[in-house]
């Protein structure tokens, strides 16, 4: 019960947390003269992955590597299954961005980089900044969209016209930055505790909790955010989010805390997890060249997935 408390806690911190760091740093980039577009592609990205990152991060320093890796595969196994197929069950939509169709390339593209870093079953320094090299290229073509933006893209668009923070006053920005920063810290030391102690109960493995109860936890704000971005008619928004969180999760979400901390990992990483996280982005990437259009049956197929496959994990993993 204490376990749960402190997972708990820690995902209500983190969630409050990456709202106050998301807008203390997009208004205090737009107080410098960063232009909005770049903020909407690269600022705010990076800090949404935030809690992922600090969670990764503070697992590593404890040795919990494995909790860091599930957690990168793991959310972007939740990012596409839960988050994607309930907003396509909430609302069927439509996609228009060109820009998101070369943005979902890159996400494979990077998915590839990370399968060989990982197909020796281990992840070491080298590895890591290899990942975090990719990221800075990945930044380096976000900067150069938002420099020479397509104003008919609805995509870019609706991010310029969407960055959160506009409420905030200047004086404001760098305290809710830094208030922001340390909530997510100590959100993710309780969530770390909590869940090792719960695995630790249950004989799961750490791994097992980074793709599961952490994975999920730390991809709700993504849920509620597209969700919203639905309602109002900004589907774009919605599967840009998505695709960008990905590209984030298997970059900086895995390649920081391996910096911190290196480790190695089962053959079922590559061969179960992901595995399955290339097989539902295969079938984003179906939907996206093929079709554009997201029906509700595409939401059925994706929810089941992910029901099926958390349903798997924990049925085979707890002692």
């Amino acid at each position: 019960m204490f376990a749960w408390i402190q997972i708990i806690s820690g995902l209500a911190l983190l969630i409050y947390g990456a709202d106050r760091f998301v807008a203390g740093a997009a208004q205090s980039a737009r107080i410098l003269g960063v232009s909005p577009l770049i903020i909407g592609l690269t600022i705010v990205g990076m800090a949404t992955s935030a809690p992922e990152v600090l969670v990764g991060s503070v697992a590593a320093f404890e040795g919990k590597t494995s909790i860091a890796v599930g957690n990168a595969i793991g959310s972007n196994i939740a990012n596409i299954s839960l988050v994607l197929g309930g907003a396509v069950l909430f609302r069927p939509f439509l996609i228009n961005s060109k820009t998101l169709m070369r943005e979902y390339l890159i996400m494979i593209a990077v998915f590839a980089l990370g399968l060989t870093v990982m197909l020796d079953y281990s992840l070491d320094k080298i590895d890591a900044i290899i990942l975090l090299t990719g990221l800075a290229g990945f930044l380096s073509w976000t900067g150069y969209q938002a420099r020479h933006p397509k104003r008919q893209d609805p995509f870019l668009k609706e991010v310029e016209e969407h960055l959160p923070g506009k409420e905030i006053k200047p004086g404001m920005s760098l305290f809710l930055l830094i208030v922001g920063l340390l909530i997510l810290l100590v959100g993710a030391e309780i969530l770390v505790r909590g869940a090792v102690t719960f695995a630790e109960s249950l004989g799961i493995s750490d791994l097992v909790i980074g793709l599961t109860i952490i994975a999920v936890g730390t991809s709700l704000p993504e849920l509620a955010a597209s969700i919203m971005s639905i309602i109002k008619d900004e589907a774009d928004m919605a599967i840009g989010n998505i695709i960008g969180s990905n590209i984030f999760n298997m970059l900086a979400v895995l390649g920081i805390p391996v910096l911190i901390h290196p480790d190695s990992f089962g053959k079922e990483v590559l061969l179960r997890d992901f595995s399955i996280m290339t097989g539902l982005a295969l079938l984003l990437g179906f939907i996206i060249l093929a079709h554009r259009r997201f029906h509700r049956i595409y939401g059925v197929i994706l929810m089941t997935s992910f029901i099926a496959y958390q349903t798997w994990l924990f049925t085979h993993s707890v002692n």
